[in-house]
């Protein structure tokens, strides 16, 4: 068994880096991710919501490592169980590989939460316990998982950046937008006298 952590700050407040996480797929810094399918979503009496999601991803394995396993097949889905606390400004979101468990299981947990001294930025803490069974060299694939894993995370993070910028870049158009159509109406009225 082999355990990943890290920890890092975004520059923005939780409550878009929240938005971009429920959003950050499909994008391009994670082509692997070729799909997310909504399973169940809920609010309990606390007012959380409670997401379940399938994420179907497409792992472009080592030849060594497909002969290892002895499986070229390289589709694995993920289940995804999500909690947003927005009183408590908490996210939580573990996964769990439902592929291969026979011979990989890989449980991961993220949580997002403001950062304590400023509530402009977003404390993001990750954590994988990666275990190999029953093939030999265990060891070895466990530590080439996790090596993926932390690779995959500076791409989840950039991710994250792209999707904040591109909500960003909504926004914005939807105010030219509303500035524009509430104009004309206005502009229109002043010709009209």
């Amino acid at each position: 068994m082999k355990i990943w952590t890290s920890e890092h700050i975004f520059n923005h407040p939780w409550e878009t880096v929240t938005k971009a996480a429920m959003q950050k797929y499909p994008n391009p810094m994670n082509p692997s991710v070729i799909g997310v399918d909504v399973l169940d979503r809920d609010i309990d009496k606390q007012g959380r919501l409670h997401s379940k999601r399938l994420l179907s991803t497409e792992w472009g394995l080592p030849s060594i490592v497909k002969s290892i396993i002895g499986n070229t097949r390289t589709y694995t889905y993920v289940q995804e169980h999500s909690v947003v606390d927005p009183r408590e400004k908490i996210f939580e979101l573990q996964s769990t590989n439902i592929t291969f468990t026979n011979m990989v299981s890989v449980d991961e947990k993220l949580t997002y939460k403001p950062h304590p001294e400023d509530p402009d930025k977003t404390v993001l803490t990750q954590e994988a316990i990666i275990s190999v069974k029953g093939v030999s060299l265990s060891s070895y694939l466990e530590g080439v998982m996790a090596s993926t894993i932390s690779a995959n995370a500076g791409k989840g993070r950039e991710a994250m950046e792209w999707v904040i910028r591109r909500l960003n870049a909504e926004i914005e158009e939807l105010a030219a937008t509303a500035r524009g159509t509430i104009r004309t109406p206005m502009a229109a009225a002043v010709t009209e006298k």
